[in-house]
């Protein structure tokens, strides 16, 4: 790609933006030209969501500028972005479930004649909007019976039916499967030569390096370096986003299997689980791989008893358990570290110390009388040790980064000196450096004998961690990698895909 003499498309100047307590961005300068694919990268709480949200008309700067294709741009609410052509796609969606794809499409921006909504239109130029991304969807079909990629596709429309020259796209991928997410890097490719500009932000380097023509980091509110793509390899591109080296982006142990904890025996939930059966040993991490829908979630959840499985048998060291309900499974020594943390793991608006205390009250009560002090003092080592980033731990955990809430989660189960661990897509949204952290301490869990059944999209992250794999398709085991670490992703792959 070549970006010629002309004026770049964007520039953000100078960017400057404080908070009570925190200065969020630093003097950040950022350029996009047209037809590039800027990639904009850093930790949670590096200032990313910040810029973008000055760009969008979200929040207002302290000082700079944003000046367009040469232009001094004045962005004080999103309706002025819009008018500049910026569109952001934000990592939750902002359609309407209620109404029809053609509906959110126009919503704001309705074709009217004589007072009259020209639906016929409406949903005509929608179709043929959709066919050009090729997308194939009803226009009439409600947003809310939409999958995830059909609503990220549906985002994208509503962008160019704005005709959107600058293009924002926050974590684009983080729900998708791999095929979904490849069909989203091509039209990413075609959207990019057409010549709008892309600003791409994603903690998954592996699409930085497909997708991105240069790449912008930011650490801690300041702007650390921007590069060609091509220029910076990626444990280079790791050490600037955390400010230190990773040797390993997947720290190493030597398994030491114990026996054998828990065994799960022709576990049965209509035909998203069908047949399942595997054993988990002490010291083991054990992976569990296949596509979003074959099964993975729906055999955690039955595991922990979040849902009740129609057949099947669950044993925990030798003997056989009944589990009906999560509390049976968190007696039993049994916990799950759940997929959307945010609505299952947490209760956001409410504070660090009462999500960690919740499911241990009866430990830190006497008499029904809540003794704080031990609570507090259980909760300090735990944010010690985890390193987990709270100012105050009576502040809600809706104001944690990403990681900061996975450890919250991790924080109050390791207080029940659980057995048997179940993470189901424990990195999800977290910045590489919280990930190095959430690997060590996984890693730091099996090496103290705990059994823990590791669930991830991220093949990497699957071959890097563990130390077993079964993949599942359609409901059941399609196979199983006894050496993870000298396997592929392309075997993955393949049983996967049935």
């Amino acid at each position: 790609m070549t970006t010629t003499e002309k004026l770049p498309l964007l520039r953000m100047q100078g960017i400057d933006k404080s908070f009570p307590g925190v200065r969020a961005l630093q003097q950040i300068d950022l350029e996009l030209h047209a037809g590039e694919v800027l990639a904009l990268l850093g930790e949670n709480g590096a200032g990313k969501s910040t810029l973008i949200k000055i760009l969008a008309g979200a929040l207002l700067p302290d000082a700079g500028r944003i000046v367009i294709e040469g232009e001094p741009a004045n962005i004080r609410q999103p309706h002025d972005a819009l008018q500049c052509g910026i569109a952001v796609i934000y990592q939750e969606f902002n359609l309407i479930p209620a109404l029809s794809v053609a509906d959110n499409l126009f919503l704001g921006r309705e074709l009217s004649r004589a007072g009259w909504v020209r639906q016929a239109e409406e949903r005509r130029q929608a179709r043929e909007l959709l066919q050009r991304l090729g997308v194939s969807i009803d226009p009439n079909t409600l947003c809310r019976q939409l999958s995830v990629a059909q609503q990220q596709m549906e985002e994208i429309a509503r962008a160019l039916l704005m005709n959107a020259r600058i293009l924002v796209m926050d974590e684009p991928t983080a729900a998708l499967t791999p095929p979904e997410a490849e069909r989203l890097l091509s039209i990413i490719r075609d959207l990019r030569a057409r010549g709008i500009g892309i600003i791409y932000v994603s903690h998954r380097l592996d699409e930085i390096f497909a997708i991105a023509d240069r790449v912008t980091v930011l650490r801690d509110g300041k702007h650390v370096d921007t590069r060609p793509i091509s220029e910076v390899k990626r444990a280079r591109l790791i050490e600037m986003m955390v400010g230190r080296k990773l040797e390993l982006e997947f720290p190493r142990r030597s398994a030491r299997l114990g026996d054998a904890v828990l065994q799960v025996r022709n576990l049965n939930r209509g035909r998203k689980v069908r047949e399942v059966s595997f054993t988990l040993h002490a010291g083991e991490v054990l992976g569990l791989a296949g596509l979003v829908g074959s099964g993975r979630t729906e055999t955690a959840r039955l595991i922990f008893g979040a849902d009740r499985r129609d057949s099947g048998s669950i044993e925990l060291n030798g003997r056989p358990i009944h589990i009906r309900r999560p509390r049976d499974a968190i007696r039993a020594g049994i916990v799950l570290l759940p997929e959307d943390r945010k609505q299952q793991g947490l209760i956001l608006r409410h504070s660090v110390r009462w999500n960690f205390g919740l499911p241990n009250l009866q430990a830190f009560s006497r008499l029904g009388i809540l003794r704080q002090r031990q609570e507090d003092r259980r909760l300090s080592h735990f944010v010690h040790d985890l390193a987990i980033k709270v100012a105050n731990v009576d502040n809600p955990a809706l104001n944690l980064s990403g990681g900061n809430q996975q450890k919250v989660v991790l924080a109050r189960w390791l207080e029940q000196n659980c057995q048997v661990l179940l993470f189901d897509e424990p990195t999800r949204g977290v910045d590489v450096g919280a990930k190095f952290e959430i690997y060590q301490w996984i890693n730091s869990l099996a090496d103290a004998g705990k059994a823990i059944l590791l669930i991830s999209s991220e093949l990497p992250e699957i071959l890097g961690m563990c130390d077993r794999i079964l993949v599942m398709h359609e409901g059941r085991i399609a196979g199983e990698i006894a050496d993870a670490r000298r396997a592929t992703q392309a075997e993955v792959m393949h049983l996967a895909m049935g």
